[in-house]
């Protein structure tokens, strides 16, 4: 099995509806500064003509600096704007016909809420692992029962594929995601609704680099 050799580190997840009425250009471009090494455009309300307009625009700026774009959810979007790869949960397109139409150079990440779920998204050939959640978080309601620290490192434990932790996390916990096996975390709010979003994501980046340093 080869693993595609991606830096997730400090992965962002993008949330129209937190970002306090600034563009998600705006912010992407301030996580960018602040050390973000990947970026997963989420758009759960915007028309798919908007969605494509806002990946395309976001796959330049992203690709000079050399950071992958990933789609939330839908494949067709991913393929109409050439991303890098695609993020699904459990209720969306199964990975093999996800595989089939986005071809092996594309990413794939899967939501795995437990660890019957990452066995088979490994088993599947997924690229990384979102392990989700792993606190509770108020930015998804319809998220199965927190996975805890001790949930993160089970799944560490059993695969060999990167782990994103997501939930809940924040410059506060950060060092534990990466102390339990976490190749990287995923932020939403701790980024989206900072007052300042590049300073939000400098801290994070570095809080994250000397935990790797310590325990990766």
């Amino acid at each position: 099995m080869q693993i595609k050799q991606i830096d997730y580190s400090l992965y962002l997840v993008t949330d129209r509806s937190l970002a306090r009425g600034r563009p998600t250009r705006a912010i992407v471009e301030a996580a960018v500064r602040g050390g973000v090494t990947c970026v997963q455009l989420r758009e759960k309300t915007c028309s798919t003509r908007t969605f494509i307009e806002e990946a395309l625009g976001l796959r330049s700026l992203l690709h000079e600096h050399g950071i992958p774009l990933i789609i939330n959810d839908r494949v067709d979007v991913a393929l109409a704007v050439e991303a890098d790869g695609v993020h699904l949960g459990q209720t969306d397109m199964p990975l093999p016909q996800a595989r089939a139409i986005l071809g092996d150079k594309a990413l794939i990440g899967i939501s795995a809420e437990s660890l019957d779920d990452a066995l088979r998204a490994e088993a599947e050939g997924a690229d990384y692992i979102g392990v989700s959640p792993i606190f509770t978080t108020p930015t998804k309601t319809d998220t199965a029962p927190a996975l805890g620290l001790g949930g993160l490192a089970a799944i560490r434990a059993a695969v060999r594929l990167p782990l994103v932790g997501i939930g809940g996390l924040n410059l506060e916990n950060a060092a534990e995601v990466i102390r339990h096996g976490g190749s990287g975390l995923a932020v939403v709010s701790a980024i989206v609704s900072a007052e300042d979003p590049e300073a939000a994501a400098r801290r994070l980046r570095a809080a994250i680099e000397r935990a790797k340093a310590q325990w990766g």
